[in-house]
């Protein structure tokens, strides 16, 4: 998993490493087009010099890298204060209701800068929270959500507004 080790292995060979993931061709030249980058920028440890705001830049020029991705690599590899606004962290803000699709729209860019400004400078708690969110995305709070029993179903807008129809017969009044 080193960088220069799958900088050095070509698309080709980053194919065939990740044949598994799905759309390994694919994946395949986004990981290539990073390595190059990392390369021609003398490795992630001279990166870690820049301003999270020049990093994020030139993250965005590499093929492949969208806000999403930029920021977690700034978020985890580089502990920088920023939130990944992803499809689980819009929805539970929504669920919750922090967040009316009607004021962000649930853009990323508008969701991102929103949570970022309101825990500025508290690179460990987005990290934290970001993770969360994740795996109670993952559990619970699916497109299709599974209420019953969820810690948040107090408070989740969606949960109410559902009369908790996601909750199985017989669970309608536990965790509420």
């Amino acid at each position: 998993l080193a960088w220069p080790r799958f900088a050095d292995a070509g698309e080709a060979g980053l194919a065939t490493l990740i044949r598994p993931c799905g759309d390994h061709h694919g994946k395949a030249r986004r990981l290539a087009a990073l390595g190059r980058y990392l390369r021609r920028a003398g490795g992630p440890s001279r990166l870690a010099g820049l301003t999270t705001d020049s990093l994020r830049a030139q993250l965005l020029e590499v093929h492949g890298i969208g806000p999403e991705t930029a920021d977690a690599i700034l978020l985890y590899a580089y502990g920088r204060p920023v939130f990944v606004a992803d499809a689980y962290s819009i929805r539970l803000l929504t669920r919750l209701g922090w967040l009316a699709r009607r004021d962000l729209g649930g853009r990323y860019a508008d969701v991102h800068e929103w949570v970022t400004a309101s825990l500025a400078g508290r690179g460990d708690d987005l990290g934290e929270l970001h993770a969360l969110i994740v795996a109670h995305g993952r559990d619970r709070c699916r497109k299709r959500p599974r209420c019953a029993g969820c810690p948040l179903a107090r408070r989740c807008v969606e949960t109410r507004r559902s009369g908790a129809r996601h909750l199985p017969t017989g669970s309608r009044t536990r965790g509420r």
